[in-house]
């Protein structure tokens, strides 16, 4: 019997890829705690000579990163606790429940993924602008400021149905065994009851990897928080928050404040890909293309 080769290569392209992934994001961090003479210097160095922690307090100051944060923060957990729930129901819909018209509402929902996001700015703003008995608006849309001065509504409303979340679901749903199911309803039990106590529970390695995905990008969206922005400074996020700070400022002295902040704003992705990537991977092989 041959004895098994070390595989070298791959492991040698595995390590490089790494260190050129990882490197950016250490870059970062550690010029977060450099001075602006320190970062500009023409001799490059990844450690700073003299570790600041005054760019993590200037960017709480000049950023108002509390209210950015907390705007961040809110509109992610909302609208990622939304989109698991409408994804699931709509899953379970279009798997264990039989009516007309199922498969072609399904396709309906992948068509849609088709069209690129910003093709909906344009009629989603004015759908906020326009939102009845919200905002001073009347039942006809008119007289006030609609949606737009309504913190859900503005930023937490568009998203809250994703086609991705449904189709995602139901392709993890249609491997739960309709036997339980249809013990359930024998024993009396609701289709309500049967979704939020059987199928859930068995459905949490799907959750947690579309929790996954809806936080990063919920947390990371910039044109659509870019807008509500510039109707109302108070609905700022922080992506929104650190552009205006490049915009606004020299690149060359705010970089490591703009590295400080963006330090802070990874946190909270990092936090909850820690707590759910044991759910990752089970999420994704159990929910493949299945028809």
């Amino acid at each position: 019997m041959k004895p098994k080769k070390f595989p070298w290569f791959s492991y040698t392209v595995i390590i490089i890829g790494s260190i050129m992934m990882v490197f950016p994001f250490l870059e970062m961090i550690f010029s977060s705690f450099k001075g602006p003479a320190d970062y500009n210097r023409l001799t490059y160095s990844l450690l700073p000579e003299t570790f600041e922690t005054s760019n993590y307090e200037t960017a709480f100051e000049q950023l108002k990163l509390g209210l950015l944060f907390k705007n961040s923060l809110i509109k992610s957990v909302v609208t990622t606790a939304i989109v698991l729930l409408t994804s699931s129901l709509a899953g379970y819909a279009l798997t264990k429940l039989r009516f007309r018209g199922q498969k072609t509402i399904f396709r309906f929902i992948l068509a849609t993924m088709m069209f690129p996001a910003f093709l909906f700015l344009i009629p989603n703003f004015y759908i906020m602008v326009h939102f009845p008995f919200v905002g001073g608006n009347d039942w006809m849309g008119e007289g006030g400021d609609g949606g737009m001065a309504k913190y859900t509504l503005a930023l937490i409303l568009p998203f809250t149905v994703s086609a991705f979340g449904i189709f995602l679901m139901r392709q993890f749903i249609m491997t739960i065994n309709d036997a339980y199911i249809e013990a359930a309803r024998i024993d009396g039990a609701s289709e309500l009851r049967i979704f939020f106590q059987l199928i859930l529970p068995m459905t949490v390695p799907a959750l947690s990897t579309l929790a996954i995905f809806e936080f990063i990008g919920s947390w990371n969206e910039f044109i659509w928080s870019l807008l509500m922005y510039t109707v109302n400074k108070d609905l700022a996020t922080l992506p929104v928050g650190i552009q205006q700070l490049k915009s606004h400022l020299d690149s060359n002295m705010t970089q490591p404040l703009v590295n400080a902040a963006l330090v802070i704003s990874t946190v909270p992705i990092l936090l909850v890909f820690i707590f759910l990537q044991k759910y990752y991977v089970r999420g994704m092989m159990n929910s493949g293309l299945k028809e």
